[in-house]
């Protein structure tokens, strides 16, 4: 029995969670480990990306077994946009603050989508933005500036 790596969508899938997971632990090999009592800022890090590499790998070997193969196309557009929205968020947020860059971020991610409607963005917007503020703004306390300059 031949399996057909390159079409194989479970390979595929388990190469890229342990090419993710590899590439996570590389960067945090420059920080101090610690140990399970007093971790160290590289802890968290390794054992998520360790974490991630058992998953790929039993995502792999699955697909190894199953040979299933990938339907469809690459979607493109998706894939800028989602890529575009992120480095939006980014650029947006040291010069406008944590709100503009939200909503911009969403808009953009919004247009990769085949299909896009004003008022399910803005529910989507309002909602996602409020959620963000609660959690980081005021549960985890980050010193994020909601608009710059207020």
């Amino acid at each position: 029995m031949k399996v057909e790596l390159r079409n194989n969508k479970d390979f595929l899938a388990g190469l890229l969670l342990v090419g993710i997971g590899a590439l996570g632990f590389y960067m945090a090999l420059d920080y101090p480990f610690g140990s399970a009592l007093r971790m160290g800022p590289g802890y968290f890090p390794r054992v998520l990306s360790g974490i991630m590499i058992a998953f790929g790998l039993f995502v792999l070997i699955r697909g190894l077994k199953t040979a299933e193969k990938v339907q469809g196309i690459w979607g493109w557009k998706p894939l800028a946009f989602i890529g575009a929205a992120f480095v939006v968020f980014g650029w947006t947020m040291d010069r406008f603050g944590f709100i503009p860059a939200l909503v911009a971020m969403f808009f953009l991610a919004a247009l990769g989508g085949y299909e896009f409607k004003w008022k399910e963005v803005v529910i989507l917007t309002v909602a996602m933005t409020l959620f963000a503020i609660g959690v980081f703004i005021y549960g985890l306390g980050m010193p994020y500036q909601l608009i710059q300059g207020f």
